[in-house]
């Protein structure tokens, strides 16, 4: 029950996944990256425990297809999963299942992938999939928030929105961004919101874990302004 790009940027190679949902904390469960290595959600009847095959996966180095040809052979319950994977070198895989219900669907693109559960139909993929194709100039982080808001356009989820979540990871072990929202009655209008507020911050926090001495993120955004 859940639509979500996956992707990565073929100038800075970050990885990252956007999604939204009807049920809470998506961000906590389906999406995952490593970063250099591969981005990817594990989605529909979500199980942790494929997240962290998934995961182990990636961090050998598995291509896409490899990792997903792993999934599906290792879980008795292949056909009610959805899961899609962008590994490092662009290349981008995904595996639907047969008993996902209502409309299930993904499409593959070089970089990215679009993929969608208990949507209302295939102009949801479709939408998504068109916006990652036109938005090649813009900044990963910009081309999955607006991937995810053409699919809330297109009607999204059959039985309406409640979270979404953006990941994104450059180079650092840690997250360039990670954001979520949860319980909201609109989550993807509250992302773009949040987003917009963070996006700003962006230099600060990478800069930051190599120099304490920084301001507050506050004083910071002040001081920029002037």
């Amino acid at each position: 029950m859940t639509f979500t790009v996956v992707g990565r940027c073929p100038r800075t190679r970050m990885l990252g996944v956007a999604m939204a949902t009807h049920a809470p904390a998506v961000g906590n469960r389906c999406p995952v990256v490593i970063p250099r290595m591969a981005a990817a959600s594990v989605q529909a009847i979500a199980d942790p425990r494929l997240t962290l095959l998934c995961t182990k996966l990636m961090g050998l180095g598995y291509h896409a297809g490899k990792i997903i040809h792993e999934i599906e052979s290792s879980d008795p319950n292949a056909s009610l999963r959805q899961v899609g994977v962008v590994d490092a070198w662009g290349n981008a895989a995904a595996m639907t299942g047969a008993e996902n219900g209502a409309y299930a669907g993904h499409i593959l693109g070089q970089g990215w992938l679009v993929m969608g559960n208990g949507i209302v139909g295939p102009q949801v993929t479709e939408a998504m999939a068109q916006s990652m194709q036109t938005t090649d100039d813009e900044l990963l982080e910009e081309r999955l928030v607006r991937a995810v808001e053409a699919g809330g356009r297109a009607g999204g989820q059959a039985d309406g929105h409640v979270s979404s979540s953006i990941l994104v990871y450059g180079d650092e072990p840690f997250a360039y961004i990670d954001l979520r929202v949860d319980v909201h009655e609109e989550p993807i209008g509250e992302l773009r919101r949040v987003f917009e507020w963070f996006r700003p911050l962006l230099p600060y926090y990478s800069e930051r874990p190599y120099n304490p001495r920084l301001p507050r993120d506050d004083r910071w955004r002040d001081q920029q302004k002037k």
